[in-house]
């Protein structure tokens, strides 16, 4: 295989949901030329010559309990003006490429299989997919919707759990873009530890907060008591359902709260409230109310308002880890890697502040130019 036919796979774990398609159609359009790599940091110069994979290099394919084609995903997300309007026919065929690679997941109700067949099952696609597509290496990132924390005494692994599994057996790098158990079942950890590949994190840092890891150091640094630090979310589309179950939410919120605790040295009063509002589609509201105190105890007030698309700003970040992963597989890295908690509301150790954590970014970048 030539240099120039080195070809990456990106095997999405929720591969028709609304991240995953913008993933795939953003790739394909930054590929032609139609549209520019915004939100992409590999794509900035820091990035350049350390050896990432092209886009034009990726390959598509995933693991999904549903059933509508790429293609007619990206028409629904255009309509909602999360794509650009004549996008989704631009890159036809690259969607439906991709959504030729998309095999059924699970497991549903009713399915008898053990953990021990859904990981086989799942480790034969993502082998399968490797094999037929010359793939040098491929990436598995979980872009599902989030599910509950197990149950202490639930004796079966979650789909989150079998789907990370099943990358470590076949030989995949990993990251976990959503808040849901992941290779961080203790059961997995022997299989984690002795593994071999690289992964990164738990549940993508793409709005709130990401604007938390900002503001929080700046109270620190300026010696600013913060007393109170409550938010509210408005969001809808799959992941305002899915949020909308308590226990899929306290999942979501344990990483929003981590980041003030760790970088204010206490979580401070307050909470994150999330509300499922349908009519929103995948656009989402986040409001925060910061309570701090000032010079001689004088109280005061910051609130923040946050209104974005969180496919738009995932999906960049997406393509960013799969370069990176799968660069670092190449270098012969291992293990957890926490230069990558640029990306994370939960990395795998590192600082919390945005700025330290791209600081260690630009500093890993450079380790991979230089092992080039």
């Amino acid at each position: 295989m030539t240099v120039h036919a080195v070809r990456t796979g990106v095997w999405f774990i929720g591969a028709r949901g609304s991240v995953a398609t913008t993933a795939t159609a953003g790739c394909a359009a930054i590929a032609a030329g139609l549209h520019p790599p915004t939100g992409m940091v590999t794509e900035t110069p820091p990035f350049t010559d350390i050896g990432l994979p092209p886009l034009t290099s990726l390959v598509f394919g995933g693991h999904d309990t549903l059933d509508c084609p790429l293609p007619k995903r990206a028409e629904a997300l255009a309509a909602g003006g999360v794509l650009p309007h004549g996008l989704p026919s631009a890159v036809g065929a690259e969607l439906a490429r991709a959504d030729a690679e998309i095999r059924p997941g699970g497991p549903l109700a009713g399915d008898t299989r053990t953990d021990e067949q859904l990981i086989t099952a799942f480790a034969a696609d993502l082998e399968d997919f490797a094999r037929r597509n010359e793939l040098a290496r491929t990436v598995v990132i979980n872009v599902a919707s989030t599910e509950p924390a197990p149950a202490e005494d639930d004796d079966r692994l979650p789909a989150s759990s079998l789907y990370a599994a099943a990358a470590l057996r076949a030989g995949c790098a990993y990251a976990n873009f959503t808040p849901s158990t992941g290779l961080r079942s203790p059961r997995l950890r022997d299989a984690v530890e002795a593994c071999g590949l690289p992964h990164a994190g738990r549940d993508g840092k793409t709005g709130q907060t990401l604007l938390r890891s900002v503001l929080a150091p700046m109270f620190v640094q300026r010696a600013l008591p913060v007393r109170a630090w409550s938010g509210t979310n408005l969001l809808g589309g799959g992941d305002g359902a899915a949020l909308a179950d308590p226990a899929a939410a306290a999942a979501k919120n344990a990483g929003k709260e981590r980041v003030l605790a760790d970088t204010l040295g206490a979580a401070p009063e307050g909470e994150v409230h999330i509300d499922d509002v349908p009519a929103m589609g995948d656009w989402k509201t986040a409001w925060d109310h910061i309570a701090f105190d000032g010079f001689l105890g004088s109280r005061m007030i910051l609130q923040t308002i946050w209104q974005g698309c969180d496919s738009a700003l995932a999906a960049p970040l997406i393509l960013d880890l799969a370069r990176l992963l799968a660069r670092s597989h190449e270098a012969g890295l291992t293990g957890p890697l926490a230069e990558l908690g640029f990306y994370f509301k939960d990395p795998d150790g590192g600082p919390a502040a945005l700025s330290e954590q791209y600081a260690t970014l630009l500093a890993f970048a450079g380790r991979l130019r230089a092992g080039r």
